[in-house]
């Protein structure tokens, strides 16, 4: 159990969200701070929403156990936590006032947010309301309120990292509150203040947080603790919060010297590269091809010896040299290891077939600009992504239209394609034969921003795998693509 002292803790933390993700990344970076007596301050959390029940984080004094499972170095790492870093829990919509009462507090300094992609946008809000609709507008609403309560003392701004998955999402969310702000007719004063006292800062996240287990697993975890936990949860060992700042930001963040997944840098880019082609990336170039080969799972596809040599390959030898941006190799074969421990998570079960869900976007904005850049750099085909476009082609194959949603099927077998484009490849695969599909998708550069075609070899090497893949055993064919050397 946590120390009594932790209680004491003045609330230093707003934070818009009450998901898994943030119980799991920053939540535990804070709790892991002040066992440390790092950082000395808890959280106080809004639900911004009407949908859920919170009253578990009041049974259980905002308690609650993380479940850390994973492997790191190779090693199986099982780790349970009480989390103690959130004060209370405030709803937007019956509280409000109580949370604008937060911004009077002297010891508030950060804002964290987590309330997905959609609550990013600009929408014309009154602040004025309570509350108001938007998660912009509530921000805002509450730092003109910390703004008044301070006289607009520069020392009074603060430090606002969303987490959520949009690039530059600091400066996005800085954009849209300052153009609530001139909406609104907020004074002059009040907008300089806005941008010259606080932070916005963009950050990366990135830690798989499944969340609740499911039953068996729950009486089975609370059997071995010895108590119940309405909130507990379940995460990966690997973390990373990758945040854009200075070193006013680390001192106000003191929190992420308590443990090396929290990176404050002036540029993130390099960790958002590397997650997008060697994380991301590897996951779309294998998950056709792994589904084709008979596995249900990214943990299923990395027991097998020859699927897991042809993604460890594909990520290290082949994307690595590809992405476009320059990282040192060191780095990206230390990253490429930690992910390839988070494949082979044994209390995890990704499934390929959710991975494939818009699998044409993914693959241009992922993949494409790799395939350019090894092009461009090597001189050469990249086999092994070459495999993986093969297998794309071929799971995008819509053999049947049932109502709005199209079917493939492989080995007898159907499954749902959930892509956007689906309909696009339904009527290409009816007026092209397999022989001329790779040239002609690779060619539409209305689906990738560029001719694939006109790479050397490219469409050559995708045909054939094609028809290897179609004509043979799926695993015979990764293996004879394993053979084959990369250009050093």
């Amino acid at each position: 159990m946590p120390a009594a002292s932790v209680f004491d803790l003045p609330e230093k933390v707003l934070q818009f969200g009450t998901g898994v993700l943030l119980r799991g990344l920053p939540d535990y970076f804070i709790d892991k701070a002040n066992k440390q007596g790092l950082f000395n301050g808890r959280v106080v959390v809004v639900k911004s929403t009407s949908a859920g029940d919170t009253s578990a984080f009041d049974n259980q004094d905002g308690l609650y156990t993380l479940c850390v499972r994973g492997l790191e170095n190779g090693k199986k790492v099982e780790e349970n936590i009480i989390n103690a870093s959130i004060s209370r829990v405030l709803s937007a919509n019956t509280e409000w006032g109580e949370i604008l009462k937060c911004a009077h507090n002297p010891h508030m300094q950060i804002i964290i947010s987590n309330t997905t992609e959609v609550g990013i946008q600009l929408v014309k809000d009154d602040v004025r309301k309570h509350p108001p609709v938007s998660f912009p507008g509530k921000l805002l609403a509450f730092l003109y309120e910390r703004y008044q309560a301070f006289a607009g003392s520069k020392q009074s701004g603060m430090v606002i990292v969303p987490t959520e998955l949009i690039v530059d999402n600091g400066k996005k969310l800085e954009s849209i509150v300052l153009e609530l702000a001139h909406l609104n007719g907020l004074d002059d004063n009040f907008i300089q203040w806005l941008e010259n006292a606080n932070y916005f800062c963009s950050s990366l996240v990135d830690r798989i947080v499944p969340g609740k287990p499911g039953e068996e697993d729950r009486r089975k975890l609370e059997n071995q603790l010895g108590y119940t936990d309405e909130l507990l949860t379940i995460c990966e060992a690997y973390r990373l919060w990758a945040i854009e700042g200075n070193d006013h930001i680390r001192s106000v963040l003191s929190f992420a010297a308590a443990d090396e997944g929290v990176v404050i840098e002036p540029d993130i880019n390099l960790f958002r590269e590397l997650k997008l082609r060697m994380l991301n990336g590897t996951h779309t170039l294998s998950c056709g091809l792994a589904h084709l080969a008979g596995f249900d799972t990214v943990r299923n596809a990395m027991e097998h010896p020859d699927m897991s040599a042809f993604i460890s390959n594909l990520m290290l030898q082949e994307i690595a040299a590809g992405i476009p941006y320059p990282v040192p190799d060191a780095v990206a074969k230390d990253f490429g290891k930690k992910v390839l421990d988070r494949f082979r998570n044994p209390y995890l079960d990704h499934h390929w077939l959710s991975i494939t869900m818009q699998y044409t976007s993914k693959m241009r904005m992922r993949n494409v600009p790799v395939i350019m850049k090894y092009a461009e750099t090597k001189k050469a085909v990249p086999e092994k992504i070459a495999l993986g476009f093969a297998a794309y082609l071929l799971f995008l194959h819509p053999a049947v239209k049932k109502g709005e949603t199209y079917f493939g099927k492989w080995n007898g077998q159907e499954y749902a394609i959930n892509d956007d484009h689906a309909a696009y490849f339904y009527q290409k695969w009816q007026q092209y034969g397999e022989a001329d599909m790779a040239e002609m998708i690779l060619a539409d550069s209305s689906l990738w921003g560029e001719d694939l075609s006109a790479i050397p070899g490219f469409a050559a090497a995708v045909k054939e795998k094609m028809a290897a893949l179609r004509e043979g055993d799926v695993i015979k064919t990764i293996q004879s693509n394993l053979i084959k050397k990369v250009p050093a």
